[in-house]
């Protein structure tokens, strides 16, 4: 049953690569339970004065926003899969015996 291509699986398949990829992703950049930020705070440290300063780094750091958007994106490519039929296969098949024409 593996070997049937249908449609239906390929956009399955796909949606739970997204899903995974975007859980991957997320815990890879930082895992930040917030919003996505696209600069960090850096705190600094003058070594005259030993006052210290905060400067802002940009660094792209997702957040759980970024999950569920591409989660959501991921529930599309899922919800795709419904306007298939069944047995609508990738790659249209191969003639059998069974369902070649005889040639007069």
């Amino acid at each position: 049953m593996m070997g049937r291509w249908t449609w239906r699986r390929v956009f399955r398949l796909l949606a739970l690569g997204l899903a995974v990829a975007g859980l991957a992703g997320w815990l890879v950049g930082g895992a930040h339970v917030g919003w996505t930020r696209t600069s960090v705070p850096v705190r600094t440290l003058d070594e005259v004065t030993g006052l210290e300063a905060i400067h802002y780094e940009r660094r792209f750091v997702p957040g759980l926003d970024f999950v569920a958007a591409l989660w959501a994106a991921a529930g599309l490519v899922a919800g795709l899969a419904f306007l298939f039929r069944k047995d609508a296969r990738v790659a249209p098949s191969q003639p059998t015996d069974e369902n070649r024409k005889e040639e007069p």
